[in-house]
């Protein structure tokens, strides 16, 4: 599935990145200069945990499936990269092998920066490493928020927190009713409860009681949300 050039919806998720916009546009010229293309069906292997690094990697289409194996050799579903996030820069860094594996969920277009290529842009832009100081402050941040909810809130609060963050990412207005967003990544149950760390069941259980509320609606093809605003007063109600 290899094109060498993104197409005007993939150029447009990577240029509006939260991060990567608020590089100088020299900067932000410089990467894409030196960066290809690589396209993956649904479940294809991107980066094997073990791997040396080699590339960092933005998302542009899909996501990107991080996940790990636990000792007994179930798959267990970390993190989902959405597209504009770029990733696999710490093995980069610290010289280490990559501690994931990445999959593509979905149809994926991701954009690779060449390990060489990448310590040559940060050679020549100083402001890169300044850049990657706050891109991995983010993540520290977002890495404690999760733990605090994980030890402090409820599976229900946690699960809408979860869907709100979805919808913002991936959501698309409803055919049937353009007040409605869908979430066009398709997450199976189990995928969803791998994220909030619960079983399957209880999720189960916390979807069908926001349907009854009327916050959502759960659909063979996926999630509609019906109303936002309910599913983040549901988040907030035991903060």
């Amino acid at each position: 599935m290899d094109d060498p050039i993104l197409n005007i919806e993939e150029r447009e998720a990577i240029n509006s990145g939260r991060w990567f916009s608020s590089l100088s546009p020299s900067l932000r010229h410089d990467i894409l200069r030196c960066a290809y293309v690589k396209r993956y069906r649904d479940g294809e292997l991107i980066a094997a945990r073990g791997d040396p690094p080699e590339e960092w990697i933005a998302c542009a289409k899909g996501a990107v499936r991080v996940s790990s194996t636990s000792i007994s050799g179930k798959q267990i579903t970390l993190t989902y990269v959405e597209p504009g996030i770029w990733f696999g820069d710490v093995a980069i860094f610290d010289g280490d092998r990559r501690t994931h594996d990445a999959y593509a969920h979905g149809d994926t277009t991701i954009l690779c920066v060449a390990k060489a290529d990448f310590k040559k842009i940060l050679a020549m832009h100083v402001e890169l490493y300044e850049a990657m100081l706050r891109l991995h402050a983010r993540r520290i941040r977002q890495l404690f928020g999760l733990v605090e909810d994980l030890n402090t809130l409820p599976l229900r609060a946690r699960l809408a927190k979860q869907l709100v963050h979805l919808v913002r990412s991936y959501g698309v207005p409803s055919l049937s009713d353009g007040r409605e967003m869908r979430i066009s990544l398709h997450l199976a149950q189990e995928e969803l409860a791998q994220l909030l760390g619960a079983s399957r069941q209880r999720v189960n259980q916390e979807l069908k009681a926001m349907e009854r509320e009327d916050a959502i609606r759960i659909e063979p093809g996926g999630l509609i949300v019906r109303d936002r605003d309910a599913l983040m007063r549901i988040a907030d109600s035991d903060l």
